[in-house]
């Protein structure tokens, strides 16, 4: 793999980070229509921008993985210490993408240690680099690391160490959509929705405590069970999570992560 090809699957992450913030409407997360009113008080168009600033880094991961050749403790280590340098860059380009740096930087670094990897080969490789701890690590714990250790959820990084489990179910969903003749957009809608349903989502936890996600859980599964938003009874269920999200500030962050994950992985 050449530093061109690093490039390339650095542009494609990217993208696919763009195509889940361009999906409207997501419930509780930023989409256009923060264009016209900021109720996510994060501007649609800012995240654009800042998302190119990821580039670079992601570009980065892959050429370590490419030099390291193998899935060892010394490539996970400098993925880390890359990957706080990337959101350093990205917070000084207006911010966001914390959880998204970490997804795409492992399925990234995945993708170009198996060139050939793809769907669950592309996460089973992301959960060999992840299984080692990052040495270089601050110790302080992170808000992530702390809401984990208070709940017992798995949070990002157990979310790696199991083979990004959301992210082959979002990709079972798009697979099994687009066979039903699903139009592209609902099928991501309703992979976002799978994935919200069931993930333990940390910044929920954090912000809205055990039963605000277990709320947030309970209203994805009513939009699927109504049938998903290619129905009419699934758009109703839909449009009453986001009002009701947006109302209390409450942000499945961790689900748009890993719907960008599984974009990504879907586009190789």
């Amino acid at each position: 793999m050449s530093s061109r090809e690093d490039e390339t699957l650095a542009q494609a992450a990217v993208a696919a980070l763009t195509w889940q913030l361009e999906l409207t409407p997501k419930p509780g997360l930023p989409d256009p229509r923060d264009l016209d009113a900021r109720v996510t008080r994060q501007d649609h168009r800012a995240l654009r921008w800042s998302a190119k600033a990821l580039i670079p880094g992601l570009a980065a991961m892959a050429a370590c993985a490419r030099r390291n050749g193998a899935p060892t403790p010394e490539l996970r280590a400098e993925l880390g210490a890359i990957g706080r340098s990337t959101e350093h860059s990205v917070q000084l380009a207006g911010g966001g993408h914390r959880g998204a740096t970490w997804v795409l930087g492992l399925l990234v670094a995945a993708a170009a240690l198996e060139p050939g990897a793809r769907g669950r080969e592309l996460a089973a490789t992301a959960k060999r680099i992840a299984a080692h701890p990052d040495r270089r690590a601050p110790r302080r714990p992170s808000r992530g690391s702390s809401v984990s250790a208070k709940y017992g959820a798995a949070g990002a990084r157990g979310e790696a160490r199991a083979g990004f489990p959301h992210v082959r179910r979002a990709l079972d969903v798009l697979a099994r959509a687009r066979s039903a003749g699903t139009p592209e957009p609902y099928a991501r809608l309703d992979a976002l929705l799978t994935v919200m349903s069931t993930l333990q989502d940390t910044e929920l936890l954090y912000s809205a405590g055990p039963h605000g996600l277990r709320h947030v859980q309970s209203g994805a599964r009513a939009v699927l069970d109504a049938g998903g938003t290619t129905t009419e009874a699934g758009r109703e269920a839909l449009t009453a999570l986001d009002t009701d999200l947006q109302d209390r500030g409450w942000k499945p962050r961790g689900s748009g992560s890993l719907l960008a994950g599984a974009l990504f992985a879907d586009a190789l």
